[in-house]
């Protein structure tokens, strides 16, 4: 990932004075390592974690703190995601680390999701960017916990784990513990640090094309508004520390636009489908990825509607 970053750096210095494109590559290169830089403490701080699940938290450990049916396993793995202070780029090496160590993933994929949208330094932050409307913070809570829930009993109910890639179960070892977390670390960073950083370089291009003042036009269309807003949190791949001052600066849209613009972030954009798609592969992606999209954009939107009124 790093090298990545670097090549970036190299490209832009070398040609930026010789390509036409400079204008765009420029502003580009810069988005993409913006992006890529911001998400990486996080990552690092998701693989951390991941490393400490598989090297000192117990078998026993987890079968006690999760209850047998899914069904009732998944809203704990909802709640849970209260007290992970960080964002949805380490939500997925932490996901892989639950499912290895026999957590049933649709729990997994459920904290996975609401970890990175509801833990107390987003919910903060949502509350400073929006001080003046704070309803925000409390939609955005129940709006993202929803969705996760739905998500996750909905894999439960469709039996999704056939979809993703057979995994080899890794019990937890009480020798060596420090080489175990030493191992697991160094495997999920180099799995997820090289998509992530694709995942940013797609989402600076498109960034970078779209038009400024293609914004003024959606207050006259509120569903427009509401779509553009899922489809921008897609590409534009925020942090979910950061994205609520974005929201909240959208302010030719309808609030419930901006809470779509808050629930679909963390749960799907370009960077963490980049990271899905090394971890479980296209086949999990092509049907977590538009569940995960519907479940977040209908409780934002009714949630929404509750809390604010029309769109």
């Amino acid at each position: 990932m790093v090298a990545i970053v670097g090549v970036l750096l190299c490209a832009v210095h070398v040609a930026g004075p010789v390509l036409p494109l400079s204008g765009v590559l420029e502003p580009w290169a810069a988005i993409a390592v913006a992006i890529t830089v911001q998400a990486m403490p996080f990552l690092a701080l998701g693989v951390i974690v991941s490393g400490i699940i598989s090297a000192f938290v117990t078998d026993e450990v987890l079968h006690r703190l999760s209850p047998r049916s899914s069904y009732l396993a998944v809203p704990v793995a909802a709640g849970a995601g209260l007290f992970l202070p960080g964002c949805e780029c380490g939500s997925v090496p932490v996901s892989q680390s639950l499912i290895r160590r026999g957590v049933a993933p649709a729990v997994a994929l459920t904290f996975m999701l609401a970890a990175p949208a509801i833990n107390p330094v987003v919910l903060v932050s949502t509350a400073v960017a929006f001080a003046g409307n704070p309803q925000m913070v409390i939609a955005r809570l129940i709006a993202s916990a929803g969705a996760a829930i739905l998500v996750g009993w909905a894999w439960v109910a469709w039996r999704g784990e056939a979809h993703m890639p057979a995994v080899e179960l890794h019990a937890h070892r009480h020798g060596r513990r420090w080489e175990a977390f030493r191992d697991s670390a160094v495997s999920d960073l180099t799995n997820a640090g090289g998509f992530l950083a694709a995942g940013a370089m797609i989402a600076a291009l498109v960034k970078v094309v779209v038009p400024t003042d293609w914004f003024e036009t959606l207050d006259r269309y509120p569903w427009v508004a509401v779509l553009s807003m899922a489809a921008l949190a897609v590409v534009l791949s925020l942090c979910s520390e950061a994205d609520a001052f974005v929201a909240a600066s959208f302010t030719q849209v309808s609030p419930v636009a901006q809470l779509v613009f808050l629930v679909v972030g963390p749960m799907v954009d370009i960077k963490l489908i980049a990271m899905q798609l090394g971890a479980w592969g296209r086949r999990f992606v092509l049907r977590f990825v538009p569940l995960a999209l519907v479940s977040a954009m209908t409780a934002a939107i009714i949630v929404g509607v509750a809390f604010f009124g029309a769109l």
